[in-house]
């Protein structure tokens, strides 16, 4: 009974305190008429059954991590969905203002294409990491490399997609500041040109 009584006093301390945060940043996450709530119980009720609750001090973490882990899952079931998928999901949201939600799309498109560019190997390492959060290891067996290969092909695909990103953001910059403005203007106006 004292195991109980522990692990009760432990989660009323840990891990409850941070419900509304979860339900909150759920709601966030996931699209208009997703059962917000029965996932944040499902993760209530994985955290209640850690095996080592002693281990577990940042209980808001923790929820967080099992949610992320649970959604996942939902979404390997489900289905694999597209990049646009997601960003169609993102007008949908009634939080978002619709400049916002456009950009958001914009950038979402921008990445996409960058990583349409890669190499064929390290595209499907970086989506396997990043997009399908597998890990490592996970990548090697389901791609029957090692896992030093797996790391060295996704180092490569977030440089080259990290070189993309600083490029574009580099040319916004220019133009937001004028010089692409000015140059162009120059030239079409003629400048140094006699008439």
């Amino acid at each position: 009974m004292d195991d109980v009584a522990a692990r009760l006093a432990w989660f009323k301390a840990v891990i409850l305190p941070h419900e509304g945060a979860l339900k909150a940043r759920l709601r966030r996450l996931t699209p208009p008429g997703f059962d917000v709530d029965n996932l944040a119980a499902e993760t209530l009720a994985r955290a209640y059954g850690a095996h080592e609750i002693e281990r577990v001090t940042a209980g808001r973490s923790y929820l967080f991590a099992i949610a992320r882990n649970l959604l996942i899952d939902t979404a390997r079931r489900d289905a694999i969905v597209s990049l646009d998928f997601v960003a169609d999901l993102d007008l949908l949201r009634a939080d978002h203002s619709t400049e916002a939600a456009i950009t958001a799309r914009s950038e979402l498109r921008r990445l996409q294409a960058i990583v349409d560019t890669l190499p064929p190997q390290s595209r499907r390492v970086f989506l396997l990491r990043r997009v399908q959060e597998f890990s490592l290891a996970e990548i090697a067996e389901e791609m029957s490399l090692s896992v030093s290969t797996v790391e060295k092909h996704l180092a490569k695909a977030v440089l080259l997609v990290a070189k993309a990103l600083a490029e574009h953001e580099d040319i916004e910059v220019e133009r937001s500041t004028g010089r692409f403005g000015r140059q162009a203007g120059d030239r079409r106006s003629g400048l140094g040109v006699r008439r």
